[in-house]
């Protein structure tokens, strides 16, 4: 079970960068719900966009995995058991919960847990990877390697879902925050939670715009790029090889 989260509800001298943590970990259900539009959609059609693109044989993987939502969607979507499932995070803390909510629902292909980073761990034999907010949080300039290193490893046909908070132009980007920030509100975050956690996320989380995003894909292998979900400044892409 996870609790609420209330990280930031109380005044902080000095906000830190924000980190995937235990603390983290025990309330992110709740956490990402409540910050993130559309997530829920976003997991679930990944299931069904993996189910679509899963070719007999290959590897279907969900880097930045953190507490498997993606992998059991994955799993409970896929018509064919003959694929391995791979979830990649480097927060140990992530991965035992990860691991209990698997042990939960054990229906369907297997799926391995794999502690590393993503930037340098094996990618082989993938027909389906998906990257669900999780690029944003890697050094811009290796950000392309990444990428580059998932097309190479993707079979013709293959795909990469990429879901990712984008920026905006200057007049946009001051609207797409002030409707973040209202949803935030709505799902009953105070004004000093929003604030703290924007602190605290500021030099962590850097977001870039559509156009890069898709120029770079194009420039990684990848030969069509389809922005097929949109909530705001949250923004989901299916990239085919």
């Amino acid at each position: 079970m996870s609790d609420q989260d209330n990280i930031y509800n109380t005044p902080q001298t000095a906000v830190a960068d924000f980190e995937f943590n235990t603390a983290v970990a025990r309330v992110f259900p709740d956490m990402i719900k409540r910050s993130v539009p559309g997530y829920a959609e976003t997991v679930a059609m990944s299931g069904i966009i993996a189910a679509r693109y899963a070719q007999p044989g290959t590897h279907l993987y969900d880097l930045g995995c953190s507490l498997g939502a993606v992998t059991l969607a994955m799993r409970h979507a896929l018509k064919t058991s003959d694929c391995k499932i791979i979830g990649i995070d480097n927060s140990e803390s992530m991965l035992e919960r990860a691991g209990h909510y698997l042990a939960l629902d054990d229906d369907g292909p297997e799926v391995d847990l794999v502690c590393a980073d993503i930037c340098e761990c094996p990618i082989e034999n993938a027909s389906v990877t998906a990257l669900n907010f999780v690029l944003q949080f890697i050094e811009p300039q290796k950000r392309l390697a990444l990428l580059t290193r998932i097309a190479e490893a993707t079979c013709e046909g293959g795909a990469l879902i990429l879901s990712e908070k984008i920026a905006f132009d200057d007049q946009e980007q001051a609207l797409q925050t002030e409707l973040h920030h209202d949803f935030k509100r709505a799902n009953g975050y105070s004004d000093l939670e929003i604030s703290q956690k924007r602190s605290a996320i500021e030099n962590v989380l850097i977001p870039e715009t559509e156009s890069a995003h898709r120029e770079r894909l194009m420039q990684a292998g990848f030969s069509q790029v389809i922005r097929w979900y949109q909530c705001f400044n949250f923004v989901s892409y299916l990239a085919i090889k």
